[in-house]
């Protein structure tokens, strides 16, 4: 689709970097795996596997996350309903951004922490404090975020982010439904008025996602840029 609207897409018009976030994406999402361990609001069900045969069968599925998120928010980009909508948004300047920075770093960074200690209060700090803490640390280090571009106005990173991670949330979410191999949620105070395993408003989970996976993409390109460069 992106071919069709715009003439580009990442596989052809990048294929190393495409290539590079496959195994990124491994790394990535075991990252989230490993947070789950203390809040536990997934498990997976199905065929038993040996450690081995669970990594590898885990990592496989794994990889795709982040070139299937990037991709799908290429498209969503070159939208002429983003374009139009969502290119002269909204204005905000934030006084003091690198103070602002560092007290929501050391706010994230404990509640990421206590998310082993009260998981079932502070569970949806494994999709945010992830993301604030990046941000927090680009900003304190100087480097571009996906904020600036929001405080100029435009908004269609973001935006496209967010919709991408939606779309293909729910595309996991329906295969996931008839897997044999599947994984099945438990999210406290939320759990109620399923679509397809997951509650509707643990939905609301993949609009940070989607910025992480564009925060991650971004970082990966500027690192990817620097090395062809030299």
């Amino acid at each position: 689709m992106a071919v069709q609207q715009s003439g580009h897409c990442l596989m052809t018009d990048r294929p190393g970097y495409f290539l590079l976030l496959f195994p990124i994406s491994s790394v990535f999402w075991w990252f989230f795996e490993y947070l789950n361990r203390f809040v536990q609001n997934w498990d997976y069900i199905g065929p038993e596997f040996s450690s081995q045969e669970y990594f590898w069968f885990a990592t496989l599925p794994f990889s795709t996350v982040l070139p299937a998120v990037l991709s799908t928010r290429q498209w969503l980009f070159s939208t002429r309903w983003i374009r139009q909508r969502c290119s002269d948004y909204v204005f905000f300047t934030l006084p003091r951004p690198r103070l602002i920075a560092a007290g929501i770093l050391g706010i994230s960074t404990v509640g990421l922490g206590g998310i082993g200690v009260w998981p079932n209060y502070l569970f949806a700090l494994l999709w945010v404090s992830p993301l604030l803490i990046i941000i927090c640390l680009q900003v304190l280090m100087g480097e571009p975020t996906i904020i600036d571009p929001m405080a100029a106005g435009d908004w269609r990173l973001a935006f496209s982010s967010v919709l991408a991670a939606l779309i293909c949330g729910g595309f996991w979410e329906m295969w996931n439904y008839y897997s044999l191999a599947k994984w099945e949620y438990s999210i406290p105070f939320v759990h109620r008025f399923e679509i397809f395993e997951m509650p509707a408003l643990g939905y609301a989970g993949y609009l940070p996602f989607g910025l992480e996976c564009t925060v991650v993409g971004e970082m990966l390109d500027r690192i990817w840029q620097r090395q062809t460069i030299d």
